[in-house]
């Protein structure tokens, strides 16, 4: 029996509102050769239930929770077998020709180690740009439904709680390992939490609340997330 060319490695906690969704997707798409695999990370709703129902397409591996989805996706990886990673949350849903498209993206050009597209936010539009180091360096926007060259990826950091995917991309190309961007919008990530809460818009972050006695939550988390990568990449 040959391998996948594709792992895709799905972290799902509490997700009985997106799953079936994003599974549903995945086993649209107009390229077949790959393999699912699912860490549930001790969910409590009905995720596994949802689950059962895939159980024939899919890799399931069931865990307590960790707390950290960074070890559900590193669990996947190491039941991986594919030449080529993509970690997709579940609330992601792809367009169907997302994989076909970055794979043809990444045969086509060997020296890259990724490809990442545009994508929606909810409402909102990710347009993206190609791959500049540089804004790398200044803001996460390299979303971690991408396409990865297995040989390439460093593993992800389970220190890290939040921004994980910016600290994933700024560790490959610390190794020059450099992405590329296809000009399409191939997914869409439907968050569990509705409204403008669930995503709010960059000039947002740049207000001084502090300035004015005001403490948001939100921010706050971000602004320590955001420190801690910048510290760690020495940003």
């Amino acid at each position: 029996m040959t391998e996948p060319l594709i792992s895709i490695i799905i972290p799902v906690y509490q997700g009985e509102k997106t799953i079936k969704q994003c599974l549903d997707s995945i086993f649209a798409q107009t390229f077949t050769d790959f393999e699912v695999i699912v860490v549930n990370d001790g969910s409590t709703d009905n995720t596994a239930g949802i689950l059962t129902k895939y159980r024939s397409r899919i890799k399931l591996i069931n865990q307590d929770n960790s707390g950290n989805a960074n070890s559900a996706r590193n669990r996947g990886y190491q039941e991986a077998s594919g030449k080529y990673l993509l970690f997709c949350d579940d609330d992601i849903v792809m367009e169907p020709t997302l994989l076909q498209k970055m794979l043809d993206t990444l045969e086509h050009d060997l020296s890259i180690s990724y490809a990442y597209s545009s994508f929606y936010f909810g409402w909102k539009q990710f347009k993206l740009w190609p791959f500049d180091a540089g804004k790398l360096r200044q803001m996460p926007y390299i979303h971690t439904c991408s396409l990865i060259r297995r040989e390439h990826f460093p593993g992800f950091d389970e220190k890290i709680n939040k921004l994980q995917d910016w600290d994933l991309w700024l560790t490959m190309l610390a190794a020059n390992h450099t992405g590329t961007w296809i000009p399409e919008f191939l997914f869409k990530v439907r968050p569990k939490k509705e409204g403008i809460s669930s995503w709010l818009p960059s000039a947002f972050y740049k207000i001084p609340w502090q300035k004015f006695g005001i403490k948001i939550k939100s921010l706050e988390k971000y602004q320590a997330a955001e420190k801690i990568i910048k510290d760690k990449h020495n940003l």
